[in-house]
């Protein structure tokens, strides 16, 4: 058997069963031999039944003493018990609902036993237990493995099979690692790593197979990205040769920042390296991200080019237009805004105006990269909140111009060498002090208790000049969730707690044309209090906005809340958030423990990345990475050392021509030639 062999080559798979490992993801053997255990379970203890204690889940070894029997305890519900004994007492199996076990046992022999055991009515049960016949110890008497199947195939079926492939493949398993990597980072050979991650001889083998391999993926992760941004960046672009910042900065209300200034000066190397700029901007809340653009902006229209700025909703595309638009207007420079909610003639008007070169600059939404948008030299792409874009969308617009420079940012600050994967296309800077003179938001967590005296401070706020922010998780009532709704909660208010107030709403099933209406309206006009769910998350920009209120705070992540705080604290003001979580349990209370210590983006997101999880953390499109079958993004260790040894290895051999590293480029370029599956 070869190791690309179809896993139904081996014997006892048929297509059934074939198909069944498909949905898997198993096609060959050697899908099977990298399908990894999820845990491992150590089954060597094995207790003779007068040991045996209530609760414990443990093996036994019996012989089974009379035919099972079943008793239906109701339709669709019925329990059969199959006796068993040992030298020292007796015990019964338990199993529900499970007629093969009638079938399955010989009386007078003896079977290994897994499972919980329990005493009732002065009898002991072992419930629901794995078991095999005595010597086979494929699932009890060992450290044995524990695979993620749903309902398509029991782990006894997984067990045997792999035990199969390795039997029959194992010694042809390659190791494509470089000889010198494996022996600086002393790690274990690649056979020796996929035997024991199944079938682990002890916990130091499992644990030496588990480092191997998480250690073997990150690298190829990180090492097939790097290939890929190298063939990105192959094309050349003609320089820019005026640089000169004064105009623009001249413009700013304010002095840029040391950080700012240092990623200013990595944007300029960039566009006049005369090759495309890829470059992720992250800056907490408040940095100062859009200044950073904007002088991006600046150099494009300025050396002639045209540029596209591209927001996540139309409230934040039109604020950003409102924005940047006069300061490039002052100095010649023209601009358009291009959003869903404007009409076809006006749309039409900018279609033609960037066509002809007419617009040096357009702000806008999705909308930017429809079919029907054409520019005459686009040269810079930039992307505020990248968190809200997929891969293939970012991709949509740059596609308009040739090779033109992107810039993109985003206020989730994660630790630079995840960034580096998770970003893997793109070069990394970072923005981490905040303008001077910007505003600490002091937080609160309180309960319903003091609901009363939350509201006269709402009253005490307003009567100051200020301006409130509601969050509600909800648009409308759910039954089946106690969380506040948005539209009832702003009734409640309007209606029988501030009813000389002006108290607004706004939520994402609003048309764009209503949403820009009532945003405007708690910007500019008189609207005292805006109720909302976290359409208000990104970017919206109201000085006067002193008390941020999110109700069932626990309904939200870390960077969600931080993100959501971050709308006010931007004026003269001191400001405030108060956090109302509906329950209040150990987890609920440390992570609002976290909100009311801290104003650091970046500590936030990190914890909350190990809370969530990366997989919640950025959303189910994960930036285009493909499924880590064994490693952790959280493993900042594993994660540090395998992207020492890539670029250690790279600056040895950059092309990996070496004949130690030609199994490592092909496995590599396998995984290259795939990340485009995983983009959306």
């Amino acid at each position: 058997m070869a190791l690309y062999d179809r896993i139904s080559s081996i014997k006892g798979i048929g297509t059934q069963r074939a198909e069944k490992l498909a949905a898997l993801g198993v096609e060959t053997v050697r899908d099977m031999l990298y399908y990894f255990p999820t845990s491992v379970e150590d089954r060597r203890i094995t207790k003779k039944v007068t040991d045996l204690v209530d609760g414990e889940t443990t093996c036994i070894t019996a012989i089974v003493g009379a035919s099972p029997s079943v008793k239906r305890i109701r339709k669709g519900f019925s329990v059969y018990s199959v006796p068993l004994r040992d030298d020292t007492g007796v015990i019964t199996a338990v199993f529900y609902n499970n007629p093969y076990v009638m079938n399955n046992f010989r009386v007078g022999s003896y079977y290994n036993f897994y499972g919980k055991i329990e005493h009732k009515f002065g009898k002991k049960q072992i419930i629901t237990p794995i078991y095999e016949a005595y010597g086979v110890n494929n699932v009890t008497n060992n450290i044995v493995p524990i695979y993620r199947t749903g309902a398509q195939i029991t782990q006894k079926v997984m067990v045997a099979t792999i035990k199969k492939c390795i039997e029959e493949a194992g010694d042809s398993i390659e190791d494509f690692m470089p000889k010198s990597i494996i022996e600086h980072y002393n790690l274990c050979r690649a056979d020796y790593a996929v035997r024991n991650i199944h079938f682990p001889t002890d916990y130091d083998a499992y644990e030496s197979a588990r480092n191997r391999l998480a250690f073997e993926e990150l690298f190829l992760l990180q090492l097939a990205l790097k290939i890929h941004k190298s063939s990105a960046n192959k094309a050349t672009v003609m320089p820019y040769e005026n640089t000169d910042l004064e105009e623009i900065t001249k413009k700013l209300p304010f002095t840029l920042t040391g950080a700012q200034n240092r990623v200013v000066g990595e944007i300029i190397t960039d566009i006049t390296s005369g090759t495309p700029m890829n470059r992720l901007v992250q800056g907490d809340v408040g940095s100062g991200k859009t200044a950073v653009a904007l002088i991006a902006i600046y150099l494009t229209v300025k050396n002639g080019f045209q540029a596209a700025f591209m927001a996540p909703t139309s409230i934040l595309a039109r604020q950003h237009y409102e924005d940047l638009a006069p300061m490039l207007e002052s100095l010649g420079y023209r601009t358009a805004l291009l959003i869903g909610s404007m009409t076809k003639k006006e749309k039409t008007a900018v279609y033609e105006a960037l066509s002809n070169g007419e617009i040096d600059l357009v702000i806008g939404t999705h909308a930017l990269f429809q079919d029907n948008v054409t520019f005459q030299s686009l040269r810079l792409v930039v992307t505020d909140e990248q968190h809200r874009f997929g891969v293939r969308q970012r991709g949509a617009l740059v596609s308009k111009g040739m090779n033109p420079h992107v810039l993109v940012m985003t206020a989730t600050p994660i630790p630079r060498t995840l960034a580096l994967i998770i970003y893997g296309d793109l070069d990394i800077s970072v923005i981490d002090t905040l303008p001077p003179g910007r505003q600490k938001v002091d937080t609160f967590c309180i309960g319903e208790n003091i609901r009363e005296r939350m509201y006269n401070f709402i009253r005490k706020e307003v009567s100051e000049n200020h301006k409130v922010y509601i969050v509600c998780p909800m648009v409308d009532e759910n039954d089946e969730l106690d969380l506040k709704s948005a539209t009832s909660y702003r009734d409640n208010l309007a209606n029988n707690i501030f009813p000389d107030l002006k108290v607004g709403l706004v939520h994402g099933k609003m048309k764009d044309s209503e949403k820009d209406a009532v945003m405007n309206d708690f910007a500019f006009g008189d609207t005292d209090i805006l109720v909302s769910t976290t359409v208000i998350e990104v970017g919206v920009n109201v000085p006067e906005a002193t008390l941020m209120i999110i109700e069932n705070a626990e309904r939200f992540g870390l960077s969600q809340l931080h993100q959501l705080r971050g709308r006010v604290g931007r004026g003269k003001d001191k400001s405030y958030c108060i956090l109302l979580p509906s329950a209040m349990d150990e987890d609920i209370k440390k992570r609002m423990g976290i909100m009311t210590k801290t104003n650091d983006g970046f500590v936030i997101s990190q914890t909350d990345l190990q809370l969530r999880g990366p997989g919640e953390f950025f959303g189910t499109r994960q930036h285009g990475l493909p499924p880590l079958k064994i490693s952790s993004l959280l493993d900042m260790e594993t994660l540090k050392k395998s992207s020492d040894a890539v670029t250690a290895l790279l600056e040895r051999d950059p092309t990996l021509k070496d004949e130690e590293n030609a199994l490592l480029k092909k496995r590599a370029e396998s995984i290259y030639s795939h990340i485009d599956e995983y983009m959306v």
